[in-house]
């Protein structure tokens, strides 16, 4: 999943971080892959992982989908491949 991204893609974002917290650099890096992790889950993975923790925490089946379903919409949605063209075309119209 984080293989796609280069540890440099991020830089100017672990350094706002750095500067608006309290996070050594290393760790401000490490909390954004986590979030990015996080938000690269499938619908399917999701799903799935929500199952187990909910179980674990003594949920039952019935009460656990009903959760997931209602959580499911709060999802974010990564946007669709943008071409070179229709980046360019979001930045000068």
């Amino acid at each position: 999943m984080l293989e796609r991204r280069s540890p440099s893609s991020h830089d100017d974002l672990v350094d706002h971080l750095v500067r608006s917290t309290a996070l050594p650099r290393g760790e401000a890096a490490r909390v954004i892959l986590d979030v990015l992790a996080y938000f690269d889950e499938t619908t399917e993975e999701f799903v799935r992982r929500r199952h187990r923790e909910l179980q674990g925490g003594g949920a039952v089946n019935p009460a656990i989908f009903e959760r997931i379903a209602a959580e499911l919409p709060h999802r974010a949605v990564a946007p669709p491949e943008l071409s070179l063209r229709q980046l360019r075309r979001i930045v000068y119209g």
